[in-house]
């Protein structure tokens, strides 16, 4: 079996916009990938620890463990063996208390590669792939988290770019999730149902062809 950590936000944890409630596991990203891939006979379980909030090496003034970079070595030894590991953060760095440009985002993504790759795993256990997805830069952000991400499209410019460069860099895959998706409508952040399912199809094929690949 594929073991396949996914480390995320609140866009793959698959908060409903406008409110606090969770998209069910067949709706999310994670879940359509799995499915599809089972589908396919590729045998493969998705591991969610997606934290609403979660930034990439960044604290959050108001609510503690939303720094990416705390306890991720920890997290590849609880899961492993692990044949791959997504990455999917960013978001999060732009809310409106942090004055972090995409630069400043995608060389926190830089550090938690570091991270995964330095984990203290069990001798003999393989050190996983990364795939690192640049999530849809933010729209106009709308609703109750609008002065949470006041300013953040603005910030985000180029994070998509800024990223790839990076796993060019570490030598990982990459996917811009913007180049299928945008964000909702509905809040500007996050991501719709019929979203999640649209994503979710589309890195089945690319995580598909990467498992193949190993």
């Amino acid at each position: 079996m594929h073991q396949i950590l996914v480390y995320a936000d609140s866009l793959t944890w698959g908060i409903i916009p406008n409110t606090r409630k969770r998209l069910p596991f067949a709706q999310r990203w994670p879940g359509v990938v799995e499915q599809t891939l089972r589908s396919e006979q590729i045998d493969v379980r998705m591991i969610e620890d997606c934290l609403n909030g979660r930034r990439t090496v960044f604290d959050d003034p108001f609510k503690p463990g939303r720094n990416g970079l705390e306890g991720l070595e920890q997290r590849i030894e609880i899961h492993s063996p692990l044949s791959l590991v997504v990455l999917m953060l960013g978001t999060n760095d732009f809310q409106s208390v942090h004055p972090h440009n995409a630069w400043h985002a995608a060389q926190g993504i830089g550090a938690l590669i570091d991270a995964i790759r330095r984990a203290p795993i069990e001798p003999g256990m393989p050190v996983p792939r990364i795939l690192v997805i640049a999530p849809p830069q933010p729209g106009d952000p709308k609703g109750p988290i609008a002065p949470k991400f006041a300013g953040a499209r603005a910030k985000s410019e180029g994070l998509a770019e800024a990223i790839k460069r990076v796993t060019l860099e570490k030598d990982c895959p990459f996917f811009d999730a913007g180049s299928v998706t945008t964000t909702s409508q509905v809040d500007g952040v996050h991501l719709d149902a019929d979203q999640h399912m649209h994503l979710g199809a589309t890195l089945a094929r690319v995580i598909g062809a990467l498992l193949q690949e190993s």
